[in-house]
């Protein structure tokens, strides 16, 4: 799938960073959805300073923070930074924002490309976990970074985390198109949100349960099928939303980041009751959208290291959608590893695994 303009970068705004050795900037650049739908994207490039040449690239894909400019990783005070997780006690954010590991990322070298993803601080409803989509971005962002004079060189690795970790997982099967000279040799999905994998590893019971009245539903759950609407047209967003859930999502998408989604709907729901009325893994067309906009659809282009955190079997992600996307990709025929930690919660696992994924992309891309 060509796309003339695919990574064209539009604008570089040099931003403060307190990353030692680093020049940080807030870019503009052209990518496309999973249907070729052509967008804008904002993000962050940081570089080691001086000269260079043939320097690795690594792009990061953040996890979940919304669906629209309240939930912009890059538009955060010192946005190039380490992360900082919103659960923490040192957070003043209202989302999880920064990369793990940005000073040893550039000790060693590399060129770190952060996506924001489409929606994200830029036009349009951000396609929540369509993988290919956000893949695309995380792509066309290092496109973009070789048009600046900063010796990027064509070997790249994919690091994600959460829905990024969906996303990373996604890069390393992206057409040839996509990449042009660019040399994909290794991909770490961390817990990752891989939507098919997701579906594939929950139980029946759960499945079932997901609209169920009883119960306030996931603001996750809520981005992902208003997601979906934006990337799939055809889809009928009123066939999954109640007519207060779709109110409630016109209303927010924009405005509140995934927490405050969450809370919002809480009370809604105890209000006025259900904001769901169907499954939509249980509606054919809904789950052909996901599978179609997900990862573990094909083999990978290069080696895949799966981190999985394991603390109370999951936190966010559970254990068993994460072993459901080895799983697949090894069905497929993909050279994957698997990292466990088990004191690791979803939130503490991106910077619990840091060390081990900066060794071995290192040793991947020797």
């Amino acid at each position: 799938m060509a796309v003339p303009r695919f990574g064209e970068l539009h604008q570089a705004e040099p931003i403060e960073t307190t990353i030692a050795g680093a020049s940080a900037w807030r870019v503009g650049y052209r990518s496309a959805d999973v249907m070729g739908s052509e967008h804008t994207v904002s993000g962050l490039i940081v570089a080691p300073q001086g000269g260079g040449s043939g320097r690795p690239v690594m792009t990061w894909c953040h996890g979940t923070t919304g669906l629209g400019n309240a939930a912009c990783p890059s538009a955060q005070p010192d946005p190039a930074r380490e992360l900082d997780i919103y659960f923490s006690e040192r957070s003043t954010a209202q989302i999880d924002y920064g990369i793990p590991g940005l000073a040893r990322w550039i000790e060693a070298g590399f060129v770190v490309c952060a996506t924001d993803y489409q929606g994200l601080g830029t036009d349009g409803v951000h396609q929540y976990l369509v993988n290919r989509s956000n893949a695309r971005d995380a792509v066309a962002i290092v496109h973009a970074a070789a048009q600046m004079d900063l010796g990027a060189g064509n070997r790249l690795a994919a690091v994600g985390w959460s829905q990024g970790g969906g996303a990373a997982a996604a890069v390393s099967e992206l057409d040839d198109e996509d990449f042009g000279t660019l040399d994909l040799r290794a991909c770490v999905p961390i817990s990752p949100g891989v939507t098919a994998a997701s579906a594939i590893g929950l139980p029946a019971g759960d499945r079932a349960s997901l609209p169920d009245p009883s119960a306030p539903p996931d603001a996750h759950l809520l981005m992902t099928v208003y997601g979906h609407a934006a990337a799939f047209p055809d889809l009928d967003i009123d066939q999954i939303l109640t007519p207060l859930g779709r109110r409630m999502m016109d209303a927010v998408w924009d405005t509140q980041p995934v927490h405050h989604i969450g809370d919002t709907a809480s009370r809604l729901f105890r209000l006025r009751g259900p904001l769901m009325h169907a499954n939509p893994l249980a509606a054919p067309e809904w789950l052909g959208a996901i599978r179609a906009g997900s990862a573990a659809q094909s083999r990978p282009r290069c080696a895949v290291l799966v981190c999985i955190d394991e603390f109370g079997h999951g936190t966010v992600m559970p254990v068993s959608w994460q072993e459901a996307y080895a799983k697949a990709v090894g069905d497929l025929g993909g050279t994957v590893e698997i990292r466990r930690y088990p004191g690791a919660d979803h939130f503490s696992v991106s910077t619990d695994a840091i060390d081990d994924v900066l060794a071995w992309v290192v040793a991947v891309l020797s």
